[in-house]
């Protein structure tokens, strides 16, 4: 069903970009405006095949959130040639595994396969870009088993909880950044059929999508038969959807979550650039200088010096617009949260007010190297982050470009981004406590 297909014409070469040291990616576009991107690597017999769409939970409408999250499950569904579970089987026996994931800016989907499983995956990711069956059967098994998925990731899971309540708290219930991306409960379960549909006909287009293919292949057999699986899809227009308004926090917010829980936990989170600003460079190595490694400041000072902490991770959101630089606190039984409180505030002071010395920093640099040097060594990492620089920034190579701008990075940069993200008036808090304390 949900048939889209026309007259094919050729692709076109739209450049070459280069991937490290030995690798490029070429770019291509096909007439209906899929966007394919090329990395041979044949350092081994493999190839990961990616395919991104440009929807995720920012770009749904109030009422309807987590659909984007819902065609995550939906599409390993039948199609209109594929029985239900066959396109799991196929990739199974061929030796393969695949996968998929949503968040705020995107959706993809992912198999990886020894290298004569190419023409495979093409066939599956193009059938079910086209041809996915969609009706009330297949609508209603995913519900529930969205449904659940909600209610053990975040109804019961204290992480999950306070990440629900503090993309709420920071950026409101109606903006595109506030809701969750697994959605609310209550429209999970108002999905429609129709609503079903026309998300799928909306944003499952060849000119929303972006396929990449990485590993031991040859680029034009590669692009022929991508061609050949691909070039009849039609595009659509695409709903014009505006960059989500800026946060206007101007105070602190706080919220208190009881729990089931032995003992209080803080996330706080603060507004914090995009992922394609330099500034969001400086934003990470200010992340891993507080909890990077055993030496991180905040790590070493809240659970070896004080141990008044038994864990500490934190993120810095890697969005298209603004996102949140977030610390997550588990605290020991007994220890009050205002007590790693302050010393979270003493080392934002400290940030602000000094210099970070050369050799510390130089070492928060050479970790930032290493771990982005072991993000590109498998096909399928190499492939997600041509698929994420592609989608988010517009930049296959982005993580190469990255690493370069953490290299420039002054600790008068430190200081100054510090200064201007790490602010109170910035800043949410979300309060675990210990149900009946």
């Amino acid at each position: 069903m949900l048939p889209c297909f026309r007259m094919r014409r050729p692709s076109e070469r739209v450049g070459v970009v280069p991937f490290g040291a030995a690798l490029v990616v070429e770019r291509w576009r096909l007439s209906n405006g899929l966007t394919v991107l090329l990395l041979p690597d044949p350092s081994a017999p493999l190839i990961s095949y990616h395919t991104w769409f440009r929807v995720g939970s920012r770009y749904e409408e109030e009422g309807k959130t987590g659909l984007a999250h819902f065609f995550e499950h939906m599409m390993f569904n039948e199609t209109e040639r594929l029985a239900w579970g066959e396109f799991d089987r196929r990739i199974e026996e061929a030796g393969g595994e695949t996968n998929a994931a949503t968040w705020i800016d995107w959706t993809y989907y992912h198999e990886s396969l020894p290298k004569d499983g190419l023409g495979l995956a093409i066939e599956l990711e193009a059938e079910r870009m086209g041809r996915l069956v969609v009706q009330k059967a297949q609508v209603e098994s995913e519900r529930e088993v969205v449904a659940n998925e909600r209610r053990m990731a975040v109804e019961d899971s204290v992480r999950g909880k306070a990440d629900e309540l503090l993309a709420e708290l920071a950026y409101g219930r109606h903006h595109p950044h506030g809701w969750p991306t697994i959605g609310w409960m209550a429209d999970i379960e108002g999905y429609r059929v129709a609503d079903c549909k026309a998300f799928y006909r909306t944003w499952y287009a060849p000119n929303n999508a972006t396929v990449v293919v990485a590993g031991d292949f040859d680029p034009a057999d590669a692009l022929a038969r991508i061609e050949a699986a691909y070039g009849a899809l039609r595009p659509v227009k695409l709903p014009a959807r505006a960059a989500p308004p800026p946060s206007r926090q101007r105070a602190e917010r706080r919220a208190k979550l009881p729990w089931p829980t032995p003992s209080e936990k803080l996330l706080i989170g603060w507004h914090g650039p995009a992922q394609g600003e330099r500034d969001h460079a400086v934003a990470e190595l200010i992340h891993d200088l507080w909890i990077g490694g055993r030496s991180g400041r905040l790590r070493k000072r809240l659970v070896d010096d004080l141990e008044i902490v038994t864990r500490i991770r934190g993120h810095v959101g890697g969005l298209a617009h603004a996102g949140l630089f977030d610390l997550w606190i588990e605290l020991r039984e007994g220890v009050e949260a205002a007590r790693a409180l302050a010393v979270v505030d003493a080392e934002v002071a400290r940030l602000a007010g000094e210099l970070v010395p050369a050799d510390e920093l130089d070492k928060v640099k050479a970790r930032t190297e290493l771990f982005t040097l072991g993000a590109v060594e498998t096909m399928n990492e190499k492939a997600y982050q041509v698929g994420f620089g592609e989608t988010v920034v517009g930049d296959p190579a982005h993580v190469f470009a990255r690493l370069d701008e953490a290299r420039e990075v002054t600790a008068e940069d430190v200081r100054r981004v510090s200064s201007s993200v790490l602010r109170t008036a910035r800043r949410s808090i979300v309060h675990v406590v210990p149900e009946g304390a």
